[in-house]
């Protein structure tokens, strides 16, 4: 399972490490962000459970191993090389962030410490999940923001990259703050809330709007949520208000939701129906819903789809995953790029997080107070120790919870849905940067 979900150079350099002598190196890999995406302030760290599933299973299946056999890149690879992945497990050591966490450029989300070839085959499939779900978790809490208290359900599934993007972009939803999401193998596999209304083809299956709608409320009684805008939204409300209770609301999905939702809201009212819910649909995004917040249309709940599911404004996370230390026959090695735009920190790394800033640390440096006595928050935990789980993870509530409060920790002006200046400082410790010039000097200037 999951040997092959990989890029090929990954499993052509664990060829040529094998047939170099390289096999038994540790290698320890670190996973962060490079840069914060388009008007984001923050990244909210997602997928560690999914990224926890592949680590413990990672192996290769017998038809695997022998369609790899078959490729011209790896006609010179020993024979002995196949032996080492039909046998191959994870059996290194995992840190990371919690679930939910805020992060920002340079910030390890997770590190991997293990023998070079497996350190090396799991770039793929880490970059992946934490970089999908950690996307939409972060488009998702800027809706969440924008709503400013309004319910937020994730609609996106039908626009999502892949069905499979669709169930992992519910859970990451949810994590970012969404009430749920309208993915059911999402809620059955992670337990996320799942909501549901009607379509426009269930009314139009009907002789009559006023007739679907009174089926749809005997089979869902206080749960009913009248999609309302089929025909005409006036007379849509006005049909739905004439049923009564039970229901949960109405939803419009399309018009001019400040005007519509008003006149709707005056309808429900004089029909009684002053706990009746609206909802809205269609295309939303943060932008649009702050606009609606600001001009206080009586709105109780949004449903975003494509723009949540896909990040639609910034459709990718610059995660990488770099080489940071080696060691080889007892010594140890550090590692950094020092490329133009792409440099990077040498060494294992822990984070410390104080109010409003962070220190970016070696790892074996100890937490200090700061100037005025905090205690800070150390990030990276203990996951897998030696292949085995260590940590019990927390179910997707518990991550939720936990992601809206650190988020409430955060300096106002860094939940802004626009680029803030200066960005959150995150602050290397002297000891870093010491380690750094003493790596630079190493490998640029030749001097040890």
């Amino acid at each position: 399972m999951y040997g092959l979900i990989t890029d090929l150079y990954q499993l052509t350099m664990a060829a040529g490490y094998f047939l170099a002598g390289k096999a038994n190196e540790v290698a320890t890999f670190e996973l962060f962000l490079r840069r914060l995406p388009p008007e984001r302030n923050y990244v909210i760290a997602a997928g560690l459970e999914q990224a926890v599933d592949y680590l413990l299973n990672l192996h290769f299946e017998p038809a695997q191993i022998d369609y790899l056999k078959h490729l011209s890149q790896f006609q010179r690879a020993p024979a002995e090389f196949f032996d080492y992945l039909a046998r191959l497990r994870f059996t290194g050591d995992l840190d990371a962030v919690p679930e939910g966490t805020p992060v920002f450029p340079d910030e390890p989300i997770l590190r991997v410490r293990a023998p070079l070839i497996e350190a090396q085959i799991v770039e793929t499939y880490l970059l992946a999940t934490i970089g999908f779900q950690s996307m939409v978790a972060t488009k998702a809490s800027r809706v969440v923001y924008a709503a400013a208290g309004r319910s937020v359900i994730e609609f996106g599934t039908r626009r999502a990259h892949s069905p499979q993007a669709g169930v992992l972009a519910g859970r990451a939803a949810y994590i970012g703050g969404c009430i749920g999401t309208s993915n059911v193998q999402a809620g059955f596999l992670y337990g996320v809330p799942v909501f549901g209304t009607a379509a426009h083809s269930w009314v139009l299956s009907f002789e009559s709007e006023i007739e679907s709608f009174r089926k749809l409320q005997e089979l869902l009684g206080p749960s009913t949520v009248y999609l309302v805008d089929t025909y005409d939204t006036l007379q849509g409300t006005r049909r739905a208000a004439s049923l009564g209770r039970p229901m949960w609301g109405v939803r419009l999905d399309s018009g001019n939701y400040v005007e519509l939702s008003r006149m709707v809201r005056r309808i429900l009212n004089e029909a009684g129906l002053h706990d009746a819910r609206i909802m809205v649909s269609g295309d939303m995004n943060e932008y649009k819903i702050l606009e609606l917040v600001r001009e206080e249309a009586p709105i109780d709940a949004f449903g975003v789809g494509t723009e949540l599911a896909t990040s639609a404004d910034a459709p990718n996370l610059a995660v990488i995953y770099k080489l940071v230390e080696l060691e080889s026959d007892g010594r140890k090695r550090y590692t950094a790029k020092f490329s133009t735009e792409k440099e990077t920190w040498p060494g294992a790394k822990q984070v410390f997080r104080y109010t409003g800033y962070d220190l970016l640390a070696c790892v074996d440096e100890e937490p200090q107070r700061s100037p005025e006595g905090e205690e800070p928050e150390v990030l990276l935990q203990p996951v897998i120790r030696k292949g085995e789980l260590v940590r019990r993870l927390p179910d997707v509530h518990q991550i939720r919870e936990h992601a809206l409060r650190a988020l409430e920790r955060l300096p106002r002006a860094y939940r802004s849905l626009f680029g803030v200046e200066p960005a959150y400082r995150v602050e290397p410790t002297p000891r870093l940067r010491s380690l750094r010039d003493q790596v630079r000097r190493q490998y640029l200037e030749g001097t040890p």
